[in-house]
């Protein structure tokens, strides 16, 4: 006869990913709280200053920009490879090895490491010598500095984000598809339902639960984009795409400020954490409602 659980053994079992994640995650956080109150340059000795170096971020506006800049990254890249991936699933969920082929083809891309799509990328976007250079060039269309103009950089980095994950999306939303029960797709069949309101009123309301998880680990990728930005364009064209990690990059290799690059791993932390809860939130609240309809 078993015994009835403690309810200590919840916790007993969760106690090594726990530790590991208050060494890797929680201490290092804290010892950056705690070093975003110090002016340091790693030569001298470090100086309490309190709240200033979230004041002389906030002050001269950068916080902001780099935020309101990730922000926007994180949504072209959210939006394009959720709908991307998506749209793919549905194209591809069909038996043959052709279709196996090119879904393992889409997906080989996630599994490249970052900076060799970085590097594979700066070669075909090249304005010189690239092949979108040489496909303008063809028909007649003037030359676009796809990471040399302010305009455009920003845009080109988050298209190249999707490129790389939009695999992942794919495979998460097959496995989402396939739980998607036949029998319902059938009867909607049998009712008269075209493709459009199969996929509105079947498919699409098993695939939140999906679409949700999709959507917050392709929020914390973009966030944490680092490679494609120091390897394509270093944080430019003035600056605009500098974002949240290649900021603190800066600022504690570059301007060596221990603190303010601490500052802005703290806002980075909470900011994204926000994101996290905000989705996690709207994913219980439509569940909910899902299951009281």
């Amino acid at each position: 006869m078993m015994r009835p659980r403690a309810r200590s053994h919840p916790w007993l079992m969760l106690a090594p990913s726990l530790g590991v994640w208050a060494l890797f995650v929680f201490l290092p956080l804290g010892l950056a709280g705690y070093e975003s109150l110090f002016s340091w340059d790693m030569l001298t000795e470090p100086t309490y200053v309190g709240g200033a170096n979230y004041a002389a971020l906030s002050g001269d506006g950068e916080l902001l920009r780099i935020l309101v800049r990730t922000l926007g990254f994180s949504a072209l890249v959210v939006t394009g490879s959720m709908s991307l991936g998506l749209a793919l699933a549905l194209l591809l969920d069909r038996p043959g090895r052709l279709f196996g082929f090119v879904r393992g083809a889409i997906f080989s891309a996630y599994v490249v490491s970052w900076v060799a799509v970085a590097l594979l990328w700066v070669l075909l976007l090249d304005p010189d010598s690239g092949i979108f250079a040489a496909l303008l060039r063809a028909v007649g269309l003037p030359r676009i500095g796809f990471l040399t103009d302010p305009h455009t950089a920003l845009v080109t980095l988050a298209g190249v984000t999707v490129w790389k994950i939009t695999g992942y999306s794919l495979v998460v939303f097959l496995a989402g598809l396939r739980a998607v029960p036949k029998a319902l797709h059938e009867a909607a069949s049998l009712d008269g339902a075209g493709r459009f309101d199969r996929f509105r009123y079947v498919t699409w309301p098993v695939l939140k639960p999906t679409a949700a998880f999709v959507a917050t680990t392709s929020l914390i990728v973009s966030f944490q984009a680092f490679d494609v930005v120091r390897i394509m364009t270093q944080g430019g064209p003035a600056r605009a795409t500098t974002l949240f990690v290649y900021a603190i990059y800066e600022q504690i290799f570059m301007n060596l400020s221990v603190g303010r690059a601490s500052a802005l791993a703290v806002v980075y932390f909470g900011v994204l954490a926000m994101l996290a809860l905000l989705q996690l939130r709207a994913w219980r609240s439509q569940r909910e409602e899902g299951g009281r309809a």
